[in-house]
């Protein structure tokens, strides 16, 4: 019987990817703990947020064995020159290697001019549960299409992929501190649902993939599609949906369109905090135990 409770979505930065970040003297870069990006205002870093034993000891109070750390897709590192994405991203890839027990990566790809042996050597690595890709790269069909040889790499590896949001454009100034977080991020995850919903199984016929933050709720537009000539389709059991930074409400709304089946528990840490959904210990038990090892190691529904 599984036992094993995922949190399939964390962002916990390694001493070396900071150091890597404070060396660049453009963003993405780090000035001591500002993070400065290109389309978002300075966001001042707690260093706090990324103290691996403050973060296991929350964890555990929370009942969680086992977290999927994730890349910051918002930083744009995948989308770099090779020459700049090359330490930063073996920062990132090479934490696989010295993570404890209770902690999974999420590996990130180089995405310009990207290397798929190199990528599938990433993929070995120990540790690694899957391919994160920034939802900005699969925002078409077209793009998807110019993306699924990356995506087959983790296919082939029988590993799953996690989209998740990328880098925003830039906003005006003067805007609250979470507009990127509700306008940017959910806008990209649409786009990128909707590209795999049009053409993304025909590409990939056996990629398990995720989409962080519920798919920023693309898929309770069916209605809106069925009207414009589109059609929601069959529910395809290798989809799943992952729930940070949401609550009861948009929970259940996504379960009477895709299913309870295709939602997993994620917080999004240090971003966003666990939330009691409030849907008793069966659902609890499918969304932080079964379908985040159906999501991770395959089997049916």
């Amino acid at each position: 019987m599984l036992t094993t409770r995922i949190d399939c979505h964390q962002h916990l930065w390694p001493a070396a990817l900071v150091e890597e970040l404070r060396r660049r003297t453009r963003p993405p870069r780090l000035d001591g703990w500002e993070l400065q990006l290109v389309g978002e205002a300075p966001y001042v870093v707690d260093p706090a947020d990324h103290d691996a034993s403050a973060r296991h000891r929350a964890d555990a109070a929370d009942g969680i064995d086992l977290a999927l750390l994730s890349l910051s897709s918002p930083l744009g590192i995948e989308l770099l020159p090779p020459e700049e994405s090359a330490p930063l991203l073996e920062a990132w890839n090479a934490y696989a290697d010295d993570l404890p027990a209770g902690r999974d990566l999420w590996a990130a790809p180089r995405l310009v001019e990207h290397d798929t042996s190199e990528l599938a050597r990433v993929l070995a690595r120990p540790s690694v549960r899957g391919l994160q890709v920034p939802a900005t790269v699969m925002a078409t069909p077209r793009a998807l299409e110019r993306l699924a040889p990356v995506l087959r790499v983790a296919e082939v590896a029988d590993l799953p992929v996690l989209v998740h949001p990328g880098p925003v454009t830039a906003a005006e100034p003067e805007v609250p501190s979470w507009w990127a977080a509700l306008t940017g991020y959910p806008a990209q995850l649409v786009e990128a649902w909707f590209a795999w919903h049009a053409a993304g199984r025909s590409l990939l016929p056996r990629l398990r993939i995720g989409f962080v933050a519920l798919a920023g709720l693309a898929p309770l537009h069916h209605e809106r599609l069925a009207q414009r000539g589109g059609s929601l389709g069959e529910i395809d059991p290798e989809v799943f949906y992952e729930t940070s930074s949401y609550g009861r409400q948009a929970v259940d709304a996504m379960t009477r369109v895709v299913g309870a089946d295709a939602l997993v528990h994620g917080t999004d840490r240090p971003y966003a905090s666990p939330t009691d959904l409030a849907l008793g210990p069966a659902f609890d038990r499918a969304v932080q135990v079964v379908n985040p090892h159906r999501l991770l190691n395959g089997g049916t529904r």
